[in-house]
């Protein structure tokens, strides 16, 4: 019998040290092949690279390339806001739309006012609108004798995150948050319009303009001439600072497919009050009063409401197309739901103490959106990596997977910001995030060897940030095959 155990020991011994010895050797040569590619690739002379592997399964760091040091995350920052937000609300959180008045309703008419107050939905569209017009319509409202009442004091009036650039104001990416507002299309491009040029009829006529929802809110100034097919394409989409006047300048070929560009708004709380009187004149619900902004009293009485999808659904378009506005209204929605208060700061605090919660040393890190758009933000690789690790654990952690680019896959809410890349390599779940002079990208990878792994690369002070996509595909490439 002791002859059997000594017997068993050996054979356990003699098979274990070529598993570890294969082991150290596949590390020590994905270190050495990263080194090589880090100390060789041209395009990173002077920039600042930051590198985390870990395993998916023990959290173990494989390899780390200034692992602790601070960089700009861009929209890597998201995975930090969504796994805070489903944190702090849960998956199955929605948004609130309310419709209330400080009348009463006789007969077919309200005596009073009518409010609609936003409670920071980002996805309302016209149908939504339409809907809650309806609403008012089956319970045989014709007539409102009072104002028509915009209220959007869920959040406070500060509408752009402290650090935006101001050059960024009219893109869609840079929309104002509003409690109340709207988007043109399932995209969920909030506080925006997409407007459409297409060519005139002949050469030397105006071209024609589309804006969506179609609204009243912004005042187009067409300058765009269409012009024959041997000259070229030049368009200029531009807002006046402070206003809703939208500049289209230019010349467009005759056979040209339609151009398409979305523009955030100014003050999108009156984009949302204008669908929502478009709403009510189809159901010829007549408003006798003025249209306005305000808050809702206390006592007024609820009159019918509507909610959004859940975040499991919304995280898909959130996260997918790194939307911007979607993650700062996170940001605000967390501080009104858990402090009382529908600010960056409180919302900023409670995403602080969420990451703490998973397990990040936050006095290492410097967060100040939930965006990423902000070039203060600070984060090192092995942080990322690490709140990639612990939210593994998390009861919401298939929603939070599921929300994340999937590498190579061409549908755009499947495949969303990756569908262009990485086809060759195995599976690969990533946020990936862009700025000037920065590139980044973290996720979860399945390698040819069947390991799962976890990865976070951030590029700083790069000379071409388009550059930066190309050198982290190849690096992903390298710990594919590990």
């Amino acid at each position: 019998m002791r002859k059997k155990i000594i017997l068993l020991l050996l054979v356990g011994f003699i098979y274990s040290v070529p598993i570890q010895t294969v082991q150290a050797a596949e590390i020590g040569s994905l270190t050495s092949e990263l080194n090589l590619f880090l100390e060789n690739e041209p395009d990173l002379k002077g920039t600042i690279v930051g590198v985390s592997i870990r395993s998916a399964t023990t959290g173990e760091l494989i390899y780390q390339h200034n692992g602790n040091t601070r960089l700009r995350p861009a929209s890597n920052m998201k995975l930090l806001t969504a796994a805070a937000a489903l944190s702090a609300l849960g998956e199955n959180y929605t948004f609130k739309t309310e419709i209330l008045t400080d009348g009463k309703v006789r007969n077919d008419t309200l005596k009073g006012n009518l409010f609609l107050k936003g409670k920071g939905d980002p996805t309302l569209l016209t149908e939504d609108f339409d809907q809650m017009a309806s609403e008012l319509s089956k319970k045989g409202i014709r007539y409102i004798r009072g104002d028509l009442i915009a209220d959007d004091s869920w959040y406070d009036d500060v509408r752009y995150s402290v650090d935006l650039p101001w050059s960024d104001e009219t893109a869609y990416y840079g929309g104002q948050v509003s409690a109340l507002t709207a988007a043109p299309d399932k995209d969920y491009d909030t506080g925006a319009v997409r407007i459409s040029v297409r060519p005139g009829d002949k050469a030397g006529k105006k071209a024609i303009i589309k804006v969506t929802p179609k609204t009243n809110y912004v005042v187009i100034k067409n300058r765009v001439i269409t012009v024959e097919n041997e000259e070229k394409k030049q368009l200029e989409i531009t807002r006046k600072h402070g206003s809703n006047e939208i500049l289209i300048q230019g010349r467009i070929p005759i056979d040209s497919k339609p151009y398409k560009e979305w523009v955030a708004v100014w003050e999108p709380t009156g984009l949302a009050l204008d669908l929502f009187k478009q709403a009510l004149n189809k159901e010829e619900i007549k408003v006798v009063g003025k249209s306005r902004f305000d808050k809702t009293p206390n006592e007024a009485t609820p009159i019918t409401d509507h909610h959004s999808m859940p975040l499991k659904d919304l995280f898909i378009p959130f996260m997918k197309l790194s939307n911007n506005v979607h993650a700062e209204t996170l940001v605000k929605e967390m501080g009104r739901v858990i402090k009382g208060s529908g600010t960056w700061e409180s919302g900023l605090d409670v995403m602080n103490s969420e990451m703490s919660k998973l397990g990040l040393n936050t006095a290492s890190c410097v967060i100040r959106d939930g965006s990423g758009i902000s070039h203060i933000n600070l984060i090192s690789t092995n942080e990322v990596s690490k709140l990639l690790f612990n939210s593994q654990s998390q009861p919401w952690f298939p929603v939070y997977l599921q929300s994340l680019p999937v590498a190579g896959n061409m549908d755009r809410m499947t495949g969303g910001t990756l569908r262009h890349r990485l086809s060759t390599v195995g599976n690969v779940y990533a946020k990936t995030g862009t700025l000037t002079t920065v590139s980044s990208i973290s996720g979860y990878i399945d390698t040819k060897s069947g390991n799962k792994l976890i990865f976070s690369i951030i590029l700083n002070n790069l000379l071409e940030d388009t550059k930066g996509k190309a050198i982290e595909d190849k690096m992903i490439e390298l710990i594919s095959n590990y």
